[in-house]
């Protein structure tokens, strides 16, 4: 006979601490993130860094001749891609045309590749350009895709401003990354 109890979520009260009404959504991975601090940043373009890595190192997915994809560090939802040219340079206007072509193109392919990998029901596409608009590397010109499903919306970045990711990063990068046709 099988336990009726089991599967379900312990209540916090039931834990070891001191009992709180808060919930913990446990995500050891973003350790790394946290003891790094803003400082990296401050001198590295990541941007810039990213092509010299290993794909999995740099999380990158697929290179093309003028720019490349690769995974946000901090996703909105998984699967958030970014397209950056290789070139370091702030703002869409000081593209190159075959640049704006290439981040169009690969931003084309991973529509298709997140559809197919993620079955996602729809995109957010943007670029925020310069501080003042919210782009957290201002220097580095970058597309978002992040993909969206009907079914993603919930109160934890309202409420908690908490984004609960069913995935972790190196296996959302292989799963795109194989999903990737082969150019």
């Amino acid at each position: 006979m099988s336990d009726p109890d089991e599967g379900r979520a312990e209540p916090a009260s039931a834990l070891a601490g001191v009992p709180d009404e808060f919930q913990r959504l446990w995500t050891p991975h973003r350790m790394a993130y946290i003891q790094a601090g803003p400082e990296p940043l401050k001198h590295d373009c990541p941007f810039c860094a990213a092509p010299g890595k290993s794909d999995e190192e740099g999380l990158i997915v697929a290179r093309g001749e003028t720019a490349y994809v690769l995974l946000n560090l901090f996703p909105y939802n998984s699967g958030h891609l970014l397209v950056c040219p290789y070139r370091h340079f702030g703002t869409y206007d000081e593209a190159t045309p075959e640049e704006v072509a290439e981040i169009g193109a690969l931003t084309q392919v991973a529509m298709r590749v997140l559809r197919k990998v993620a079955n996602c029901d729809g995109f957010n596409l943007g670029m925020n350009q310069g501080e003042v608009a919210g782009a957290g590397v201002a220097a580095h010109l970058h597309q978002h895709v992040v993909p969206r499903w009907a079914t993603d919306a919930n109160f934890f970045p309202i409420i908690a401003k908490t984004k609960a990711l069913p995935q972790l990063l190196g296996e959302v990068r292989q799963s795109v990354a194989d999903g990737w046709p082969v150019l």
